[in-house]
Protein backbone atom coordinates (compact mmCIF):
# COMPACT_ATOMS: atom_id res chain seq x y z
CA UNK A 1 0.00 0.00 0.00
CA UNK A 2 1.41 3.15 -1.21
CA UNK A 3 0.85 6.96 0.47
CA UNK A 4 -0.20 10.01 -1.56
CA UNK A 5 1.32 12.35 0.78
CA UNK A 6 0.57 15.14 -1.43
CA UNK A 7 -3.45 14.12 -0.46
CA UNK A 8 -2.84 14.31 3.05
CA UNK A 9 -1.49 16.98 3.01
CA UNK A 10 -4.16 18.54 1.01
CA UNK A 11 -6.77 17.29 3.56
CA UNK A 12 -5.59 19.12 6.40
CA UNK A 13 -7.91 22.03 7.76
CA UNK A 14 -6.44 25.22 6.37
CA UNK A 15 -7.07 28.60 7.61
CA UNK A 16 -5.69 30.11 4.02
CA UNK A 17 -9.10 31.55 3.78
CA UNK A 18 -9.19 33.35 7.20
CA UNK A 19 -9.31 36.73 7.45
CA UNK A 20 -5.71 38.12 8.15
CA UNK A 21 -7.77 40.37 10.87
CA UNK A 22 -9.60 37.13 12.57
CA UNK A 23 -6.49 35.17 12.58
CA UNK A 24 -4.35 37.72 14.58
CA UNK A 25 -7.66 38.29 16.95
CA UNK A 26 -7.57 34.73 17.92
CA UNK A 27 -3.56 35.09 18.08
CA UNK A 28 -4.23 37.44 20.81
CA UNK A 29 -6.82 35.64 22.51
CA UNK A 30 -4.77 32.31 22.55
CA UNK A 31 -1.45 34.38 23.48
CA UNK A 32 -2.64 36.38 26.39
CA UNK A 33 -4.53 33.07 27.69
CA UNK A 34 -1.40 31.14 27.66
CA UNK A 35 0.06 34.31 29.25
CA UNK A 36 -2.62 34.58 31.94
CA UNK A 37 -3.13 30.66 32.52
CA UNK A 38 0.95 30.16 33.30
CA UNK A 39 1.43 33.06 35.50
CA UNK A 40 -1.96 33.10 37.69
CA UNK A 41 -1.44 29.48 38.01
CA UNK A 42 2.14 29.67 39.35
CA UNK A 43 0.61 32.08 41.91
CA UNK A 44 -2.00 29.68 42.86
CA UNK A 45 -0.05 26.37 43.12
CA UNK A 46 2.35 28.65 45.30
CA UNK A 47 -0.77 29.78 47.80
CA UNK A 48 -2.83 26.46 47.70
CA UNK A 49 0.38 24.53 49.15
CA UNK A 50 1.50 26.92 51.66
CA UNK A 51 4.81 27.62 49.90
CA UNK A 52 5.58 24.24 49.56
CA UNK A 53 5.43 23.66 45.83
CA UNK A 54 5.96 27.06 44.72
CA UNK A 55 7.28 30.69 46.07
CA UNK A 56 8.16 34.16 45.27
CA UNK A 57 10.49 32.82 42.67
CA UNK A 58 8.56 30.53 40.65
CA UNK A 59 5.87 32.88 41.09
CA UNK A 60 8.17 35.31 38.99
CA UNK A 61 9.46 32.65 36.87
CA UNK A 62 5.69 31.55 35.98
CA UNK A 63 4.83 34.79 34.60
CA UNK A 64 8.32 35.19 32.46
CA UNK A 65 7.53 31.58 31.18
CA UNK A 66 3.77 32.50 30.38
CA UNK A 67 5.01 35.79 28.24
CA UNK A 68 7.07 34.26 26.33
CA UNK A 69 5.07 31.59 25.45
CA UNK A 70 2.35 33.79 24.73
CA UNK A 71 4.38 35.99 22.23
CA UNK A 72 6.01 33.52 20.79
CA UNK A 73 2.81 31.73 20.04
CA UNK A 74 1.33 35.22 18.87
CA UNK A 75 3.89 36.97 17.06
CA UNK A 76 3.46 35.91 13.99
CA UNK A 77 0.16 36.12 13.77
CA UNK A 78 -0.75 39.30 15.11
CA UNK A 79 2.29 41.06 16.51
CA UNK A 80 2.19 39.22 20.18
CA UNK A 81 0.73 42.55 21.99
CA UNK A 82 -1.30 40.45 25.14
CA UNK A 83 -1.28 43.62 26.37
CA UNK A 84 -3.93 46.44 26.09
CA UNK A 85 -1.36 48.91 27.17
CA UNK A 86 1.26 48.22 24.73
CA UNK A 87 -1.35 48.00 21.59
CA UNK A 88 -2.11 51.74 22.58
CA UNK A 89 0.89 52.32 22.76
CA UNK A 90 1.75 51.49 19.72
CA UNK A 91 -1.26 53.01 18.24
CA UNK A 92 -0.17 56.31 19.12
CA UNK A 93 3.19 55.93 17.99
CA UNK A 94 1.49 55.37 14.51
CA UNK A 95 2.76 51.82 14.64
CA UNK A 96 -0.17 50.49 14.69
CA UNK A 97 -3.81 51.05 13.19
CA UNK A 98 -6.20 52.76 15.24
CA UNK A 99 -8.89 50.52 13.54
CA UNK A 100 -7.70 47.37 15.15
CA UNK A 101 -7.22 49.10 18.44
CA UNK A 102 -10.65 47.59 19.81
CA UNK A 103 -10.53 44.24 18.57
CA UNK A 104 -7.14 43.69 20.11
CA UNK A 105 -8.65 45.17 23.76
CA UNK A 106 -11.18 42.41 23.29
CA UNK A 107 -9.60 39.58 22.50
CA UNK A 108 -6.31 40.86 24.98
CA UNK A 109 -9.00 41.35 27.73
CA UNK A 110 -11.27 37.85 26.88
CA UNK A 111 -8.10 36.01 27.06
CA UNK A 112 -7.81 36.88 30.34
CA UNK A 113 -10.62 36.47 30.90
CA UNK A 114 -11.21 32.76 30.41
CA UNK A 115 -7.76 31.97 31.36
CA UNK A 116 -8.70 33.09 34.71
CA UNK A 117 -11.66 31.43 34.71
CA UNK A 118 -9.67 28.36 33.90
CA UNK A 119 -6.95 28.61 36.70
CA UNK A 120 -10.11 28.82 39.03
CA UNK A 121 -11.26 25.87 38.11
CA UNK A 122 -8.21 23.80 37.96
CA UNK A 123 -7.64 25.18 41.52
CA UNK A 124 -10.84 25.13 42.90
CA UNK A 125 -10.73 22.69 45.10
CA UNK A 126 -7.22 23.41 46.50
CA UNK A 127 -8.35 27.45 47.09
CA UNK A 128 -11.54 27.16 48.35
CA UNK A 129 -12.45 23.78 50.03
CA UNK A 130 -8.95 23.09 51.07
CA UNK A 131 -7.00 26.49 52.03
CA UNK A 132 -10.02 28.81 52.87
CA UNK A 133 -12.12 26.15 54.54
CA UNK A 134 -15.10 26.67 51.97
CA UNK A 135 -15.41 30.47 51.98
CA UNK A 136 -14.12 32.88 49.42
CA UNK A 137 -12.14 35.13 51.94
CA UNK A 138 -10.90 38.37 52.27
CA UNK A 139 -11.00 39.09 55.42
CA UNK A 140 -12.05 43.08 56.56
CA UNK A 141 -11.92 42.01 60.32
CA UNK A 142 -8.34 41.99 61.01
CA UNK A 143 -6.65 46.01 61.44
CA UNK A 144 -5.34 45.55 58.09
CA UNK A 145 -7.88 43.87 55.20
CA UNK A 146 -6.48 41.04 53.96
CA UNK A 147 -7.02 39.65 50.11
CA UNK A 148 -6.89 35.87 50.98
CA UNK A 149 -7.23 33.76 48.17
CA UNK A 150 -8.58 36.61 45.66
CA UNK A 151 -4.74 37.62 45.55
CA UNK A 152 -4.16 34.50 43.36
CA UNK A 153 -5.41 36.41 40.47
CA UNK A 154 -5.31 40.24 40.76
CA UNK A 155 -2.88 42.31 42.63
CA UNK A 156 -3.34 43.69 46.19
CA UNK A 157 -0.95 45.87 48.40
CA UNK A 158 1.48 44.44 51.24
CA UNK A 159 0.06 46.66 54.74
CA UNK A 160 2.59 48.85 54.53
CA UNK A 161 2.19 50.54 50.66
CA UNK A 162 0.37 53.41 50.06
CA UNK A 163 -0.96 54.08 46.78
CA UNK A 164 1.14 56.37 46.04
CA UNK A 165 4.05 54.15 46.58
CA UNK A 166 1.94 51.41 44.34
CA UNK A 167 1.22 54.11 41.18
CA UNK A 168 4.65 55.27 40.76
CA UNK A 169 5.78 51.14 41.16
CA UNK A 170 3.22 50.16 38.24
CA UNK A 171 3.81 53.08 35.78
CA UNK A 172 8.14 52.80 36.38
CA UNK A 173 7.91 48.92 35.52
CA UNK A 174 5.65 49.22 32.61
CA UNK A 175 7.92 52.35 31.19
CA UNK A 176 10.82 50.30 31.67
CA UNK A 177 8.69 47.24 29.99
CA UNK A 178 7.49 49.12 27.16
CA UNK A 179 11.35 50.32 26.39
CA UNK A 180 12.56 47.13 25.96
CA UNK A 181 9.28 46.19 23.32
CA UNK A 182 10.37 49.11 21.54
CA UNK A 183 14.09 48.19 21.43
CA UNK A 184 14.15 44.57 21.01
CA UNK A 185 11.52 44.66 18.25
CA UNK A 186 12.91 48.05 16.07
CA UNK A 187 15.36 47.29 13.38
CA UNK A 188 16.35 50.71 13.28
CA UNK A 189 17.51 50.53 16.67
CA UNK A 190 18.79 46.88 17.50
CA UNK A 191 19.10 43.97 15.21
CA UNK A 192 17.95 41.01 17.75
CA UNK A 193 16.57 38.18 15.96
CA UNK A 194 12.77 37.53 15.65
CA UNK A 195 13.05 33.99 17.12
CA UNK A 196 14.95 35.51 20.39
CA UNK A 197 12.53 38.72 21.20
CA UNK A 198 9.90 36.95 22.85
CA UNK A 199 12.72 35.93 25.70
CA UNK A 200 14.12 39.09 25.88
CA UNK A 201 10.36 40.64 26.44
CA UNK A 202 10.08 37.37 29.09
CA UNK A 203 13.09 38.64 30.52
CA UNK A 204 12.21 42.04 30.89
CA UNK A 205 8.78 41.40 32.76
CA UNK A 206 10.51 38.93 35.05
CA UNK A 207 13.17 41.59 36.17
CA UNK A 208 10.21 44.33 36.86
CA UNK A 209 8.73 40.83 39.32
CA UNK A 210 12.31 40.83 40.90
CA UNK A 211 12.87 44.32 41.45
CA UNK A 212 9.12 45.83 41.99
CA UNK A 213 6.91 42.99 43.12
CA UNK A 214 6.79 42.81 46.38
CA UNK A 215 4.59 46.17 48.06
CA UNK A 216 1.37 45.59 45.84
CA UNK A 217 2.70 43.04 43.24
CA UNK A 218 3.04 44.09 39.49
CA UNK A 219 0.59 44.18 36.36
CA UNK A 220 2.05 46.37 33.76
CA UNK A 221 -0.89 45.38 31.99
CA UNK A 222 -4.80 45.89 32.47
CA UNK A 223 -6.58 43.32 30.86
CA UNK A 224 -3.65 40.87 33.45
CA UNK A 225 -5.44 42.49 36.25
CA UNK A 226 -8.67 43.64 35.87
CA UNK A 227 -10.39 40.40 33.87
CA UNK A 228 -9.03 38.06 36.79
CA UNK A 229 -10.53 40.46 39.49
CA UNK A 230 -14.00 40.22 37.34
CA UNK A 231 -13.40 36.26 38.19
CA UNK A 232 -13.09 36.77 41.43
CA UNK A 233 -16.17 39.07 41.68
CA UNK A 234 -18.86 36.77 39.58
CA UNK A 235 -16.55 33.81 41.40
CA UNK A 236 -17.58 34.34 44.89
CA UNK A 237 -15.47 36.71 46.36
CA UNK A 238 -17.97 39.30 45.25
CA UNK A 239 -17.53 43.56 44.90
CA UNK A 240 -15.03 43.63 48.01
CA UNK A 241 -12.37 42.74 45.61
CA UNK A 242 -12.97 46.67 44.32
CA UNK A 243 -14.04 47.83 47.14
CA UNK A 244 -10.90 46.85 49.17
CA UNK A 245 -9.09 49.94 50.64
CA UNK A 246 -12.19 51.88 49.85
CA UNK A 247 -12.51 51.28 45.87
CA UNK A 248 -8.39 53.39 46.19
CA UNK A 249 -6.89 50.48 44.65
CA UNK A 250 -7.54 48.20 42.13
CA UNK A 251 -7.66 51.26 39.35
CA UNK A 252 -3.76 51.78 40.10
CA UNK A 253 -3.12 49.02 37.44
CA UNK A 254 -5.60 50.34 34.95
CA UNK A 255 -4.13 53.56 35.06
CA UNK A 256 -0.53 52.65 35.68
CA UNK A 257 0.10 50.79 32.49
CA UNK A 258 -1.23 52.77 29.84
CA UNK A 259 1.11 55.86 31.32
CA UNK A 260 3.87 54.09 31.45
CA UNK A 261 3.76 52.38 27.97
CA UNK A 262 3.02 55.71 26.76
CA UNK A 263 5.99 57.24 28.63
CA UNK A 264 7.85 54.03 26.84
CA UNK A 265 7.38 54.78 23.47
CA UNK A 266 7.92 58.57 23.96
CA UNK A 267 11.18 57.93 25.71
CA UNK A 268 12.22 55.38 23.16
CA UNK A 269 11.16 57.87 19.86
CA UNK A 270 12.04 60.89 21.41
CA UNK A 271 15.58 60.07 23.02
CA UNK A 272 16.86 56.52 21.63
CA UNK A 273 15.57 56.57 17.77
CA UNK A 274 18.05 59.28 17.04
CA UNK A 275 15.76 61.64 18.31
CA UNK A 276 13.00 61.31 15.60
CA UNK A 277 9.35 62.27 16.80
CA UNK A 278 6.59 59.63 17.32
CA UNK A 279 5.68 58.20 14.35
CA UNK A 280 7.54 60.33 11.95
CA UNK A 281 9.08 57.60 10.07
CA UNK A 282 8.02 54.40 11.77
CA UNK A 283 9.36 51.17 11.65
CA UNK A 284 7.42 48.17 10.34
CA UNK A 285 9.07 45.91 12.21
CA UNK A 286 6.42 46.88 15.24
CA UNK A 287 3.50 46.00 13.06
CA UNK A 288 1.97 42.09 13.27
CA UNK A 289 2.63 40.23 9.97
CA UNK A 290 -1.12 40.38 9.39
CA UNK A 291 -0.54 43.88 8.25
CA UNK A 292 0.98 43.45 5.15
CA UNK A 293 -0.88 43.93 1.88
CA UNK A 294 -0.33 40.94 -0.52
CA UNK A 295 -0.30 41.54 -4.07
CA UNK A 296 0.48 39.42 -6.76
CA UNK A 297 2.19 40.83 -9.26
CA UNK A 298 2.74 37.75 -11.69
CA UNK A 299 1.43 34.34 -11.73
CA UNK A 300 4.38 32.05 -11.26
CA UNK A 301 5.60 29.91 -14.28
CA UNK A 302 7.35 26.66 -14.60
CA UNK A 303 10.78 28.17 -13.42
CA UNK A 304 9.42 30.52 -11.55
CA UNK A 305 7.46 30.83 -7.77
CA UNK A 306 8.57 34.18 -6.66
CA UNK A 307 5.74 36.77 -5.67
CA UNK A 308 6.16 40.04 -5.46
CA UNK A 309 4.98 41.52 -1.85
CA UNK A 310 3.43 45.03 -1.46
CA UNK A 311 3.67 46.22 2.41
CA UNK A 312 1.31 48.84 3.88
CA UNK A 313 4.00 51.47 3.37
CA UNK A 314 4.84 50.75 -0.02
CA UNK A 315 8.10 48.90 0.42
CA UNK A 316 8.11 45.98 -1.38
CA UNK A 317 10.53 42.40 -0.50
CA UNK A 318 9.98 39.36 -3.15
CA UNK A 319 9.02 35.85 -1.23
CA UNK A 320 9.31 32.81 -2.41
CA UNK A 321 6.12 30.27 -2.29
CA UNK A 322 5.19 27.34 -2.50
CA UNK A 323 2.84 26.52 -4.97
CA UNK A 324 0.45 23.47 -4.96
CA UNK A 325 -1.69 23.14 -7.84
CA UNK A 326 -5.56 22.34 -7.23
CA UNK A 327 -6.55 18.89 -7.49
Amino acid sequence: MTHNHRDERLALPSNRNLPSLTRAVLAEFVGTFILVAVGSGSVAQSQSTNGQKGDYFTINWGWFLGCTMGILVSAKASGGHLNPAVTMALTVAKDFPWKRLPVYWFAQYLGALVASGTVLGIYFEAIIEKKDGGEFRINFNSSEPEPGSAAIFANYPAPYSSVLTGLMEEVLSTMIFMLVICVVTNSKYSKVPTFLQPLYIGLSLLAMGVAYGSNGGYALNPARDLAPRLVTYFGGWGPRVFSFRDYNWFWIFLVGPHVGALLGVAIFYSVLLDGAPIGSDSDDSQLPVVDYQYALDHLPDEKSNVFKVTRRQSHEEYVRCNIVAPM
